[in-house]
């Protein structure tokens, strides 16, 4: 029996013949921490199955003993030991069959109501119905400028303009005087708008329409109660094993956060639809890296790699269109905002994966775990809240939909088919979102450890790497 220690937990690789019958856990569902969120290669002793392999673990923490599997559907040991760091709640299913997800994102202990899922009322400011093809580069550049010029207009014409009251401004007189120029700018924005179309022939616009009804306004009401503390954000990420990374990476990185944080106080919807919208570009700038490799010929061997890289855009394309559905790209700035810092960050990745790969790597693993912190903290702050709205359709029928390829394809440290998140309300929505993060975080790490051989799930259970 191979035995790997780390963080004061034992984690033992036992034999199918160690692992009888009688000892299998029972079934059932129990709460349990990630406290190591960083994968740790190790050999598996002289057992022929495993020799020569790289073996990613997770280290948990539980109240009982919890059971996850490696690429082998080999079960992995975790003695129950008490760890004093903290991340978010994720639950357990305890169970030896591969079929079944050894990470299970719901609790069974405690049935949700039946789940209905529920139409929140907005939509993708890009979406239009036409073919799957695009038309061409010019068309769909007027079309979209058009677009947004309108939504411009509007975001000043008809946009909700408080009165200020000074005394519950908290930045203090720099606070007060900055709050009353935004005010005046719109005022004047205003008013030249109307100037324009009384006398230079501008178009009058109308309100958007939006869709309406009692539930509709009700739970759109609700959305904008759900709040996201920075400053346990923060406390969160101190009080994990920090991401290992070189000053020149964690100070982008850090004044990446905090622009977030100021950007969108008390707007965490609009900050995960920011977060989704820029956590595409890392995949694809990985894609576009290692074909152009491929076709230079300089480099082949990551071919597998780029089925998992897609794999994981394609994930982080579902928890977009998550937030898409909830509002997050209601706001015309938010969306300048979101979609040009994606496509200003998809260069300088370019850039990053030129110099060197491992850096590149290390950078999306650093946003990856610090959107795990916030995902981590958001469910933990809105749990009442979040288990009383139910899940947006793209949810249930993107985690429980009959086509799930995709959904294992990313998550390489474990056998398809064994994660399978269940959608009863928008609090199970975003602790599957959070789990997937997880598993971004484990494949990033994974990626850096240069000789590692990074497979897709799928790959892996076929050729038994």
């Amino acid at each position: 029996m191979a035995v790997f220690s780390y963080m004061n937990l034992s984690l033992c690789i036992p034999s199918e013949k160690a692992f009888s019958a009688e000892k299998k856990p029972t079934r059932g569902t129990r709460y349990c921490r990630l406290n190591c969120w960083r994968q740790e290669p190790f050999r598996a002793g002289s057992s022929k199955k495993h020799s020569g392999k790289n073996v990613f673990v997770c280290a948990t923490e539980s109240t009982g003993k919890a059971i996850d599997s490696n690429l082998d559907n080999t079960a992995l040991f975790l003695e129950e030991r008490t760890v004093k760091t903290e991340q978010y709640s994720l639950k357990v299913s305890s169970s030896p069959s591969s079929e079944e997800s050894s990470f299970s994102d719901t609790n069974d202990s405690h049935p949700s109501p039946k789940r209905a899922a529920f139409n929140y009322g907005f939509q993708a400011k890009f979406l239009r119905k036409g073919p799957t093809v695009p038309g061409n580069v010019l068309k769909l550049a007027f079309e979209n400028f058009g677009r947004e010029w309108k939504a411009l207009r509007r975001s000043y014409l008809f946009g909700n303009l408080e009165k200020i009251d000074a005394n519950k401004v908290d930045s203090g007189p720099l606070g007060v005087v900055s709050a009353y120029l935004g005010r005046g700018f719109v005022l004047f924005l205003r008013g030249f708008d109307k100037l324009l179309q009384l006398y230079d022939g501008l178009p009058e616009l109308k309100p958007e329409e939006q869709v309406t009804g009692e539930k509709v306004d009700e739970r759109q009401q609700a959305l904008k109660r759900l709040t996201l503390s920075n400053d346990a954000v923060w406390e969160r990420e101190k009080s994990r094993p920090p991401v290992e990374a070189p000053w020149w990476i964690l100070g982008p990185y850090y004044v990446l956060c905090l622009m977030l944080d100021v950007i969108f106080e008390n707007r965490p919807i609009q900050r995960f639809w920011f977060l989704e919208t820029v956590a595409r570009m890392p995949y694809f700038s990985y894609i576009s890296m290692l074909h152009l490799y491929e076709t230079l010929g300089w480099w082949r061997v990551g071919a597998e790699v780029r089925k998992v890289h897609f794999a994981e855009e394609w994930n982080e394309m579902h928890h977009l269109k998550i937030m898409e559905s909830l509002g997050g790209d209601l706001l015309w700035l938010d969306r300048f905002f979101g979609q040009h810092a994606a496509f200003f960050y998809y260069w300088i990745l370019n850039l990053m994966f030129l110099i060197s790969p491992k850096v590149a790597y290390n950078f999306s693993e650093l946003i990856e775990m610090h959107a795990v912190d916030t995902y981590g903290q958001f469910v933990d702050e809105n749990e009442e809240l979040l288990k009383s709205l139910p899940p947006p359709p793209v949810a249930v029928e993107y985690y429980e939909g009959e086509d799930l390829y995709m959904y294992d394809e990313f998550q390489t440290s474990r056998l398809p088919e064994t994660r399978r998140p269940k959608i009863n309300n928008l609090y199970d929505v975003f602790v599957a979102i959070a789990g997937d993060e997880f598993e971004h975080v484990k494949t990033m790490a994974a990626c850096q450890q240069l000789d590692a051989v990074v497979v897709s799930p799928h790959k892996a259970k076929i050729t038994g790497m």
